[in-house]
């Protein structure tokens, strides 16, 4: 029997592969709750709980060495049900080599062998452009020679081109010592970590002290050289003048996936940001997404976290002791942290850009579900329909029915309504008018329903609607909803309090495309309605023209503002002399 003890427990599979590792505060009541059925286990849960065949544990002294040793088991056995970086793209890194005259180049293999590294990079310009800066303001070697100290003494190597133009000094052959070669590369590893002061530092004094000696061919080089410095840091990021070194990560959870983007600040300025994506398994405790991923980029990043780390909620801080953790409230902690959150939010549409168009069916599924979980829906809304009245004044009531087919406009299937038994401008008869008809047909006719009607109005609209589908005997085989005129705001047969689909969300857009259409369908229909009855009522307006008379007009000119500019002579052609007249006199008079 485990334990009523802190500690770490391993889910392993028939194979002995272990698919899940995680910490509790009492082993024992952690490991059982997998195995007693709960409403709030998910699907994830459900399976991975089929799929254990032995359980493994280690007992700890307290929480914080639960925390670190459940850290350090997920990176060794990556197992399948946690929470693991998804993304297995290699960034690419600027290294600084562990040799003698160390080289500083690019890569995209990140080894663990003495070497510094620098970054990752959001991207390959990003830092082709930091390295060619690094190339061009210091004299560092850019070949592969194993310059050891006897290789040098004997002499073995000879000056290459590089050496001609200035680029290296020729530590080959012992023109540069180690010592001065040294310093020359910590300044460059500044330039890395973002400080530049040491470089301006050093090419200003270098400047003046080649001026004061007349060399003013080497001043000129070094004039230069800031330049390119001052060019590169204006391209950068300011945020503020106060903030030394700071870290902020932001988190986005979408379904299964979670965006953690990654801000480096030095001096005030962005010097580094990228976002990684991680795969979500059985736990998804924002909390918990956040400290693995902290984690994640933490050991994936050079050298360490800074003093301070910005972020929206606190992670299990306890897994960084020498990082303090702010949630800002206001001021530039908060702007930084809103900037992260808007390089989240657009990697996230840039993977689901590369998603549509790459796999579009399962783009389309990750919208579905993530409706049938905003709808609070029992099935995916593969199939919707959205009702839209239309009146001016009480004239020409009609309704529109807008269909969607997996998140998309089916616009072979929208209809037109004639409102036929309302009297007036009566939006709560015309609904239950509409509705009626809508799916008694569907019925007669053995049609399949929608799985979410939508009504485009308010909560009256929404009672009468849900009234004729109990009348019909379906109002529990079909989820309805309608629109308040706030459109964030849903109602629900039988809930006064209103439901608040999240901004920017991609049911909502769903939402608001279908509402759109069913109001663009409804007015267009409308507008063509009233026209049309204008333009009747003034032809038989004129005494002595009758229907056909009408119909031969409109087959000939089409529009009314063609019969007004149509010659007398015309006219006459198809209408006879006497009734052109009538027409004609009408118009002049008019």
């Amino acid at each position: 029997m485990l334990p009523l003890l802190p500690g770490v427990y391993k889910y392993l599979n028939a194979a002995g592969t272990v698919i899940y590792v995680g910490k509790a505060k009492s082993l024992r009541k952690r490991v059982t709750s997998y195995f007693v059925e709960s409403s709030s286990h998910t699907s994830k849960v459900k399976l991975l709980v089929r799929q254990i065949a032995r359980i493994e544990h280690i007992v700890v002294g307290n929480e914080v060495d639960a925390l670190l040793l459940e850290n350090n088991l997920i990176k060794k056995f990556m197992p399948r049900y946690n929470i693991l970086l998804k993304d297995d793209k290699s960034y690419p890194w600027i290294v600084v080599r562990n040799e003698p005259f160390p080289r500083v180049e690019s890569t995209r293999r990140l080894v663990r062998d003495g070497s510094r590294y620098f970054g990752p990079y959001a991207s390959g310009l990003m830092q082709k452009t930091l390295l060619e800066l690094i190339h061009h303001i210091y004299p560092l070697r850019t070949c592969s020679l194993r310059l050891t100290e006897e290789a040098i003494r004997r002499g073995k190597f000879d000056l290459c081109l590089q050496y001609h133009i200035g680029n290296c000094l020729g530590p080959c052959r012992g023109r540069q010592t180690a010592a001065e070669y040294e310093a020359t590369v910590r300044m460059a590893a500044q330039i890395l970590k973002g400080d530049m002061r040491s470089t301006r530092d050093y090419l200003e004094s270098e400047m003046r002290r080649a001026s004061d000696e007349l060399r003013f061919e080497a001043a000129g080089g070094f004039r230069a050289r800031l330049r390119s410095l001052e060019n590169y840091q204006s391209k950068s990021v300011i945020v503020s003048s106060t903030i030394t070194e700071l870290d902020v990560f932001s988190l986005l959870v979408d379904q299964d996936v979670a965006y953690c983007n990654y801000v480096h600040v030095v001096g005030g300025a962005v010097v580094n940001t990228f976002t990684v994506e991680l795969s979500l398994g059985v736990e998804q405790e924002p909390q918990e997404i956040l400290t693995q991923a902290v984690a994640h980029i933490s050991s994936g990043i050079s050298g360490k976290l800074a003093q301070e780390a910005v972020v929206p909620f606190l992670p299990h801080h306890e897994m960084f002791p020498k990082t303090t953790f702010t949630v800002p409230q206001r001021g530039d902690k908060l702007k930084l942290l809103e900037f992260s959150q808007r390089g989240a939010k657009l990697y996230r549409l840039e993977k689901l850009k590369n998603i549509e168009i790459k796999d579009p069916q399962r783009h389309t599924e990750r919208i579905m579900e993530a409706m049938r979980k905003a709808l609070r829906m029992a099935e995916q809304p593969r199939h919707i329909e959205c009702f839209d009245n239309s009146n001016l004044q009480g004239t020409n009531p009609v309704a529109a029915c807008v269909v969607f087919r997996d998140g998309k406009p089916a616009r072979r299937e929208y209809r037109h309504f004639n409102v036929k038994t309302v009297v007036g401008a009566d939006d709560f008869a015309t609904m239950r008018e509409i509705i009626h008809r809508r799916y008694s047909r569907m019925l007669a006719e053995g049609a399949s329903l929608p799985n979410l009607i939508v009504i485009d109005g308010g909560k009256g609209q929404l009672r009468y609607a849900h009234e004729t589908l109990q009348e019909l005997g379906i109002a529990d085989r079909v989820a309805l909803v309608s629109l308040a005129k706030r459109i964030e705001e849903v109602y629900y047969p039988d809930d006064p309090m209103p439901y608040y689909l999240e901004r920017g969300s991609e049911p909502l857009k769903v939402i608001m495309h279908l509402r759109d259409e069913a109001h663009r369908f409804g007015i267009t229909f409308h507008r063509q309605k009233r026209s049309n009855a204008f333009i009747h009522s003034e032809l038989e307006a004129i005494p002595g023209l009758g229907p056909q008379s009408i119909a031969k007009l409109f087959g000939r000119f089409k529009t009314l503002s063609a019969i007004k500019k149509a010659d007398p002579d015309q006219l006459a052609e198809i209408l006879g002399k006497a009734k052109a007249n009538l027409v004609t006199n009408h118009f002049k008079t008019a």
